[in-house]
């Protein structure tokens, strides 16, 4: 199917230079398809930061490099601690307590699970 799109000629010069582009970028365009668990989309990229940008609008942002710094990591384990199904109050409760789980393994061994089924 993707040969017989990038075969196609138009009377659009421009729609004629995109396809050649397919042409010629083939097996990068294809790159997807060697990971089909992976969405083809960064929805959940842009829905991931929504929240932060809301509340950096309204209260005026931080006043230093190292407040934006912390707030970025905070929201980073937020959405980490999100998307492995962890409490991020009870994450930061053990943390404070010196006895945190290990995201990072968490994080390694979802995906270690999710390509080995692939």
């Amino acid at each position: 199917m993707y040969d017989e799109i990038v075969r196609m000629n138009s009377i659009s010069k421009e729609i004629n230079e995109v396809i050649a582009s397919f042409k010629k970028y083939r097996e990068e365009m294809l790159k997807a398809l060697d990971y089909p668990k992976l969405p083809l989309h960064n929805n959940d990229s842009e829905r991931d930061i929504r929240g932060m940008v809301k509340r950096r609008n309204i209260s005026g942002s931080t006043k230093s490099d190292e407040g934006r710094a912390f707030r970025d990591g905070l929201m980073t384990l937020k959405q980490t601690c999100y998307r492995l199904g962890v409490s991020f109050f009870g994450f930061m409760k053990e943390w404070f307590g010196r006895d945190p789980v290990n995201l990072a393994e968490m994080v390694a061994e979802k995906y270690r699970a999710q390509y080995a089924a692939a």
